[in-house]
């Protein structure tokens, strides 16, 4: 679908939002960013890619990255109270190394890699340089932390500064102080998501707000076929 169609699209499906939540709706999509994302490995809990999905909603990211080489997520809308409506969940399940492939696609994306770890780190989350690249954060299970793959792949080892006995936190958590605090220090830089990405995230979010959004655009399209 080029621009030109999905304007028209949006345009038509904004005619069945109220006034109110359309304007919530622009007002968020100006505080959006791609400049960060979230990379879940293999983790074996889903509540917890859904309490972290939430916290990448809570501070504007719009995009989360799940890696699934034995673990299949499914979504728990009793921890992520609908934040899966307002991101984009980008699955990484076709290939038999699904770190590689999701590493590689990052990398050609422009994002510098930074592997979360509780041993010797490179740098602390408070050191990681966000005016050159967009950041992806590698986050692993509790138990085994991350793949020797994306440790390997990853441009730089961080560790969040800790100061009590356990040094270990959980991956929500992780998720939750490693959005809150790229996503601000991010806003220092050129962080907003461009014209054509608004596109798409607007279109993404009305149908998931208007309801029988898929009847509603088959009856757009049908109505203008020369679209």
């Amino acid at each position: 679908m080029d621009n030109f169609v999905k304007k028209k699209l949006i345009e038509y499906l904004k005619t069945f939002v109220t006034k109110k939540r359309l304007e919530l709706l622009e007002e968020k999509l100006e505080l959006r960013t791609k400049k960060v994302t979230l990379v879940l490995e293999d983790i074996y809990q889903s509540r917890n890619i859904s309490a972290a999905m939430r916290s990448a909603d809570c501070f504007g990211i719009q995009d989360v990255h799940i890696i699934e080489n034995r673990n299949e997520f499914t979504k728990d809308e009793s921890v992520s109270l609908g934040a899966n409506k307002w991101i984009n969940i980008i699955k990484h399940n076709k290939k038999k190394n699904n770190t590689i492939d999701c590493i590689k696609h990052l990398k050609k994306s422009g994002y510098q890699i930074i592997a979360t770890t509780t041993k010797k780190p490179d740098i602390f989350l408070e050191e990681i340089d966000v005016k050159k690249n967009k950041i992806a954060i590698l986050l692993g299970t509790e138990l085994t932390g991350l793949s020797n793959e994306a440790i390997k792949l990853a441009d730089k080892k961080m560790k969040i500064n800790m100061y009590g006995f356990t040094e270990s936190l959980n991956i929500s958590a992780s998720a939750a102080i490693c959005s809150q605090y790229l996503s601000k220090k991010v806003r220092e830089t050129d962080w907003k998501v461009n014209e054509n990405e608004k596109l798409d995230i607007m279109l993404g979010w009305l149908r998931n707000t208007v309801k029988s959004s898929s009847m509603i655009e088959e009856k757009f399209f049908y109505s203008n076929n020369k679209l």
